[in-house]
């Protein structure tokens, strides 16, 4: 909503102050698909040559989850660490080979199905069991654990920021595409100098619309939806570090409640719950 809210704002703005100021919106809109062929075209070609498939597909896959609001919400963390409250006080009563069965088949545990919108995530779920595993299996210490985690997550920040990379790379070449159309604008131009005044005005102008719409492009379109790609790719690094914060402390000692707590301190402050909502929460009391 945002996002198609943003875009409607700047665009009415800057073709609404072109119009305002006396601009023929006509010569723009007839300019319009030769260029947007020539820059669109040169563009997409591009992009495909400059990523690898994988980067390709997780690109078109993150630009309609743009458009959608986040899924990190204060009631996705605290239904998460109510998820990881319950497991780390089954394993404190009953020991921990009492969540093995709940750790290799999370899909028929009662824990992980009481919280559907973390029980049905797979990167969560993924993560969660297969560190539950290790400490199940009792033979990696805390900071050997600690160390592969930062290494997964940095793994998938890398995996992340793969379509925010890809989109600044193709922000920063298309208003080199728009001089590119620019200049053969003006090749055309040149070679119908015997045209009237006004003829050679319409196409100097249709070939400076290439460049306009090349910045355009960069600046106003492609620029901002990588920005916004990356802030949610931060987002989904930032559950898994409030994952990885809440088991490390419960391997180090300390109980359900407090291994939370630490959980709960990594999440930004907009969408951190307060230490009583979380406790009345976990503990299934009335806030």
């Amino acid at each position: 909503m945002f996002v198609i809210l943003g875009y409607l704002v700047a665009l009415g703005c800057i073709f609404g102050g072109f119009i305002a100021h006396g601009g023929n919106i006509g010569v723009v809109l007839h300019a319009l698909p030769n260029e947007i062929l020539v820059i669109g075209g040169g563009a997409i070609g591009a992009f495909v040559v400059n990523n690898q498939p994988k980067v390709l597909k997780a690109t078109m896959k993150a630009l309609p989850a743009s458009l959608k609001g986040s899924k990190y919400t204060k009631a996705r963390y605290m239904e998460l660490m109510a998820l990881l409250y319950d497991i780390l006080q089954k394993a404190r009563k009953d020991g921990l080979m009492s969540i093995e069965k709940d750790v290799e088949s999370p899909a028929e545990s009662p824990i992980f199905q009481a919280y559907p919108k973390v029980g049905s995530d797979h990167h969560v779920v993924e993560f969660t069991t297969d560190y539950l595993r290790m400490m199940v299996s009792g033979n990696l210490n805390a900071h050997e654990i600690e160390s592969l985690m930062d290494s997964e997550i940095e793994t998938h920040h890398q995996e992340a920021h793969g379509p925010v990379a890809a989109l600044t790379r193709l922000a920063g070449g298309l208003p080199a595409f728009g001089i590119v159309a620019a200049v053969l604008g003006v090749v055309n131009t040149m070679g119908s100098v015997g045209q009237p005044p006004a003829v050679l005005g319409a196409m100097i102008g249709s070939a400076l619309v290439g460049t306009f719409l090349g910045i355009l492009l960069a600046y106003g379109v492609v620029e901002p939806l990588a920005g916004l790609l990356e802030q949610k790719a931060e987002d989904a690094g930032k559950e898994l570090q409030c994952i990885k914060t809440t088991l490390l402390a419960s391997m180090q000692g300390y109980n359900p409640t407090t291994a939370i707590e630490f959980g709960r301190k990594v999440l930004f402050s907009t969408e951190r719950p307060t230490f009583s909502e979380l406790e009345s929460h976990v503990k299934k009391k009335p806030a």
